[in-house]
């Protein structure tokens, strides 16, 4: 089969669901994305802006988007909300003013909740935020990925694969290396399979970062 479908986007309806809930008239719907796409980009650079004040890693989950006529609610999945919830009062609201600004609104309402997930090594976009501040501290990609594979070890998965592809270690030749551990069944559609891809820049340049998580069925 190749790899040229997202495995996420496979699973829809099976094992996958949308993390954006709304519908739109066929002629707003490119309007409804690209809010979406805002909102989202606005939550991550604010994370990331903070995080320079911040002691610890966020772990950013997912984003989740919910649509009505008059009110828009945003549930940000955290595997470690300290900086939004715990380092300083208010900045819950201070995020919510700033995606109200960024998109203008005046007849809706935006409201943003925090949750906190267990076990957050288990998703994939936490363990790229992970190897991508190892990999910018110059640790090797080795060590930084068997470093992650330990810590899904301990959020009951059954495998996982990770794959980092660029200048890697600073070599001059653009490579792509991969590690697996455990089972990753990808042509499987039944098999719930987590999947994120995630950019980092480094001195050496642009590293693309993916990671496939199989896990157990709720």
């Amino acid at each position: 089969m190749g790899q040229k479908i997202n495995p996420l986007g496979f699973r829809l309806g099976t094992t996958q669901s949308h993390h954006s809930l709304w519908f739109a008239q066929p002629k707003k719907y490119s309007e409804g994305l690209e809010e979406d796409k805002t909102i989202r980009d606005c939550i991550t650079n604010y994370v990331q802006k903070n995080r320079r004040i911040s002691s610890g890693m966020e772990g950013i989950a997912r984003i989740e988007i919910q649509k009505r006529i008059d009110l828009i609610q945003v549930i940000i999945y955290m595997g470690f909300p300290k900086l939004l919830i715990e380092d300083k009062p208010g900045r819950v609201e201070e995020l919510q003013m700033n995606v109200q600004n960024e998109l203008n609104y005046v007849n809706k309402k935006l409201n943003i909740a925090i949750t906190r997930i267990s076990n957050p090594y288990g998703h994939p976009n936490i363990l790229a935020e992970f190897i991508a501040g190892q990999l910018k501290n110059r640790v090797s990609f080795r060590k930084a990925i068997k470093k992650a594979i330990e810590l899904t070890e301990q959020a009951n998965t059954k495998g996982i694969q990770v794959q980092i592809a660029g200048r890697i270690d600073g070599k001059e030749i653009a490579r792509v290396e991969w590690i697996r551990e455990g089972r990753v069944p990808l042509q499987t559609i039944e098999a719930k399979i987590d999947y994120c891809s995630y950019r980092v820049r480094t001195i050496y340049g642009v590293l693309g970062i993916k990671i496939w998580i199989f896990l157990d069925k709720e």
